[in-house]
């Protein structure tokens, strides 16, 4: 019977001393995604904390175009919060290979993961992975359903399909047919050259072909995109030139454009402005029956700072976002991020379902630029998105385009030399 007290005593003194240090712990998110502090505070941080009594979390997010430039100072500064939301490839693996992100590859959690979801926060050997990846956004062809059915549309699968849609709209005149501009440069690279180019060099195939040097920019495969985005620019409508990202959404959002190249990441935001049925089809493919290939980009991570001075209640919540539970709840709280976890989830979102259910038709890849190809001088990925504009305007052929490409990398890639 003394023992028996003596035990109790004991693992009351435990009980007592656990939660007296878990209340002094308080966890800090960097992220860029200012956008999602609601979610974070109303939804994600009371659930883990529900299940974790005395690990706090606050999520303190720097504007998305900052992030990369506050965080380095705050990690050079010793006062970066003890979890830090990864980019992919490069920008994380920088972070990395200086010291700042810990190696998470002894986390039993990171089993929950696919290869292929871990690739864009690993070693290029894989020999470390140092984030948990949270979800990937997926392109492809948001449009207005009302517009379609009123103009008698059916959902293009094939690009000569896709073509007579835009060239009904046009002369119909009542919608612009595609909202997208090259102001910003970007989106003609992603939303259009990295969206429909996956169905031209076969996904992975193509991009590990790149990387390896087997294949070059001046392959057929990698010009013949930009002989597409060519025939972009007479749906685009007037002004097309000027036209801003937050022009292009606006557009469509506001029912005046029925046709948006997307990246899933829009669903939430679209959701919240429209007053028609939204729905989405996948790249069209060249010819009826050829196998489809989407960019589902992985797109977001989560690692830790690995000078956290609380790095068991970090690897707990990161233990927490490997899990099922937090899956379903980012993926139906903020649809269009696709959780990357091994275990299916259920999203209620009509427009997310349509689109993640591409996943089982189609091959899956990542953009073309995003992994190795971008770190030197030229930097492909921002040369693509010159290129894509220059595409668009028809300013340069695609050939000139592709010459110029493969250059750039030449000049400092070796295995394009």
């Amino acid at each position: 019977m003394k023992r028996k007290i003596i035990s109790l005593a004991l693992a009351g003194t435990a009980l007592v001393a656990t939660s007296a240090y878990a209340e002094d712990v308080t966890l800090t998110i960097e992220s860029w995604r200012n956008d999602d502090l609601t979610l974070w505070q109303d939804k994600i941080i009371p659930a883990f904390e529900a299940e974790h009594p005395g690990i706090k979390v606050k999520f303190t997010p720097s504007a998305p175009a900052e992030y990369n430039a506050v965080l380095n100072s705050k990690l050079d500064a010793g006062s970066a919060g003890d979890l830090i939301t990864c980019r992919p490839f490069d920008a994380s693996l920088a972070l990395f290979d200086a010291g700042h992100l810990a190696d998470l590859d002894d986390m039993e959690a990171m089993g929950n993961f696919s290869d292929v979801a871990k690739s864009a926060w690993q070693t290029d050997d894989g020999s470390a992975s140092f984030c948990v990846p949270m979800a990937s956004v997926i392109h492809g062809f948001i449009y207005n359903k009302d517009a379609f059915a009123e103009l008698g549309i059916e959902v293009p699968t094939t690009e000569a399909e896709f073509f007579a849609a835009l060239d009904t709209i046009k002369e119909d005149g009542s919608y612009i047919p595609m909202a997208m501009g090259t102001n910003d440069q970007w989106e003609a690279a992603t939303m259009g050259y990295n969206n429909i180019g996956p169905n031209y060099w076969k996904g992975e195939e193509g991009r590990l072909a790149l990387i390896k040097g087997e294949q070059k920019l001046t392959d057929p495969q990698w010009v013949a995109p930009y002989a597409t985005l060519a025939k972009w620019g007479g749906y685009l409508g007037d002004g097309y030139e000027a036209q801003t990202y937050p022009d292009s959404q606006n557009l469509f959002t506001l029912g005046r454009a029925a046709v948006y190249p997307a990246g899933s990441w829009e669903i939430s935001g679209f959701n919240a402005l429209v007053d028609f049925e939204m729905g989405a089809f996948k790249p069209p493919v060249q010819n009826a029956g050829d196998t489809c290939y989407i960019s589902d980009h992985t797109d977001i991570g989560i690692g830790m700072n690995a000078k956290t001075a609380n790095p068991e209640a970090a690897k707990t919540f990161l233990s927490w976002v490997a899990s099922p539970e937090f899956a379903s709840i980012f993926g139906n709280a903020l649809p269009g991020f696709f959780p990357l976890s091994s275990t299916p989830v259920e999203l209620e979102d009509p427009l997310a379902k349509e689109i993640v259910g591409w996943r089982g038709e189609c091959e899956s890849t990542i953009r073309s630029t995003y992994q190795i190809l971008s770190r030197g001088t030229p930097n492909l990925e921002n040369d693509t998105w010159g290129a894509s504009v220059a595409a668009i305007k028809g300013t340069s052929t695609p050939e000139e385009l592709g010459q110029k490409l493969q250059n750039g990398l030449a000049s400092w890639y070796a295995p394009q030399q």
